[in-house]
């Protein structure tokens, strides 16, 4: 039998495109900070109803998002407290409009993306967020659409300071912007021989959609032509 010693490695290889060890360390210290932080800050708060959560598992999905990607555009500070906030609302829509609850839910999920991506506020969690105003029980439904600002708002405000502030001393640009500026992108871009138009019909030439931004992208494989022009230059005779 033949044996791949080099394949049990591949398990440990990081899954996202620039990802290194001591960045998902940094992910881990800040969800674990940015959770606890948040419970301790909206404890502070008073809830519409005693029996509410003080903080809601979407925000566990939140925060592997703003702590492990935080360039993502999924991660911004908009998509965070619009996704959420909005998602609820609709989730709160559909579990008062609905009495069925498995079409309810199916509802609330499906109305909470059209909404977040006509609203350019697409987060993931925000998905848990509409599905818990559905099936989250009996004080999250007497609670009704204050649910969606305490303490789900709540939640997604007070984590998006913890990140904010977590990012700045850790050194990573959040809320994220690309690391040069528009000037330099040209620069880089004429330099590699192709414009942005080029981008953006390869990215309709696709049938996927790709969690990152049109200008980090441009910035990406601009660098990377760069890079492959010295390298050829550098073979020349």
């Amino acid at each position: 039998m033949r044996k791949d010693s080099g394949k049990p490695r591949q398990w440990f290889v990081p899954l996202l495109a620039g990802a290194t060890f001591r960045d998902r360390l940094l992910a881990c210290l800040g969800a674990a900070i940015g959770i606890a932080l948040t419970i301790v800050i909206c404890a502070w708060f008073p809830m519409t109803a005693a029996a509410l959560p003080i903080i809601v598992a979407p925000i566990g999905a939140s925060a592997v998002l703003v702590f492990a990607v935080p360039a993502s555009p999924l991660a911004q500070p908009w998509p965070v407290l619009g996704g959420n906030v909005i998602s609820t609302l609709v989730g709160v829509v559909a579990a008062h409009a609905v009495p069925n609850i498995p079409l309810a839910a199916g509802i609330a999920v499906c109305g909470a993306i059209l909404a977040m991506s006509l609203l350019r506020c697409l987060h993931p969690p925000g998905g848990a967020a509409a599905l818990t105003a559905v099936i989250g029980g009996p004080a999250i439904h007497a609670a009704g659409y204050t649910f969606a600002f305490a303490p789900v708002g709540l939640n997604s405000i007070a984590l998006l300071v913890m990140a904010i502030v977590f990012h700045r001393i850790s050194g990573h640009s959040y809320p994220h912007r690309p690391a040069l500026q528009p000037k330099e992108r040209t620069a880089i871009r004429e330099a590699a021989g192709f414009h942005a138009e080029d981008i953006d019909k390869a990215l309709a030439d696709l049938p996927d959609t790709f969690d990152i931004s049109r200008e980090d992208l441009d910035l990406l494989l601009s660098r990377a032509e760069v890079h492959a022009l010295e390298r050829r230059t550098n073979k020349e005779p």
